[in-house]
């Protein structure tokens, strides 16, 4: 992994940044996590999550303008740097590399047992 600690639920959070662009903070990405990964996870653990790939360095926040619709309150924004987007490109290399590595036996559909569980 060439040193870059990056777990798995921190790199389903930096693409979901990296997908919202700039509309990428801690709801947008906890809605992200649940439509497309069907992950139920609690704020707290994404904003948490943000705020450690913040001090890694793979993100970047800023506030956003306050809007009616939330009361007057700003929206913290985030936005993947070119060490978030390094990163998330080594792990993309890295499972493809896997993958190929797959023998083919391996990957292909189980095939019925059930003659074998009597």
């Amino acid at each position: 992994m060439k040193g870059n600690n990056l777990g798995e639920f921190e790199e389903l959070v930096l693409l979901l940044v990296g997908i919202l662009y700039e509309e990428a903070y801690g709801v947008a990405v906890q809605r992200g996590l649940e439509e497309h990964v069907d992950r139920r996870v609690k704020i707290s653990a994404v904003h948490s999550t943000l705020s450690r790939l913040e001090k890694k360095g793979y993100v970047v926040s800023r506030m956003g303008g306050a809007t009616s619709d939330r009361g007057g309150r700003r929206k913290r924004l985030f936005t993947l740097t070119e060490a978030g987007r390094v990163v998330l490109d080594e792990r993309r290399q890295e499972r493809a590399s896997l993958w190929q590595m797959m023998p083919r036996w391996a990957a292909s559909p189980i095939p019925n047992l059930g003659a074998f569980h009597a």
